[in-house]
């Protein structure tokens, strides 16, 4: 993959991460705005990548303390982003997920390709 396609790809994915918070944001706290899930999707995967990439490394240990403590920084984006706790910030990831997921189901057997959710885990 080159340099504008992987980055096209990005941007597509952020896009389509940014749409499942939305979701999330207006079904759990009915607030937000899709500017507001997008640059959410974009922190979200940055600070993922990194709490990730900290324990991630070590051999056995590593990569599940080092997901868990990036699920943990990711729910922290969203307490923060969003005004609600800890679980409203878990409905808003779990709609966000299944948003995603629901897209990528019913757009892909129509050729219409969903890049992944960049900021939505998992998928």
């Amino acid at each position: 993959m080159g340099l504008i396609s992987g980055l096209i790809t990005f941007v597509v994915g952020v896009l389509v991460g940014g749409l499942g918070i939305y979701v999330g944001g207006q079904v759990i706290a009915g607030e937000g705005t899709y500017t507001q899930a997008v640059s959410v999707a974009i922190v979200g995967a940055v600070v993922w990548a990194l709490a990730e990439s900290l324990l991630g490394w070590i051999p056995l240990l590593g990569p599940l303390t080092g997901a868990l403590l990036a699920l943990v920084v990711y729910l922290l984006v969203l307490n923060l982003a969003y005004s609600g706790g800890w679980t409203e910030a878990a409905g808003i990831a779990v709609v966000a997920w299944l948003t995603v997921v629901v897209a990528r189901i019913v757009l892909g057997p129509l050729g219409l390709g969903v890049a992944p959710g960049v900021g939505v885990p998992g998928v």
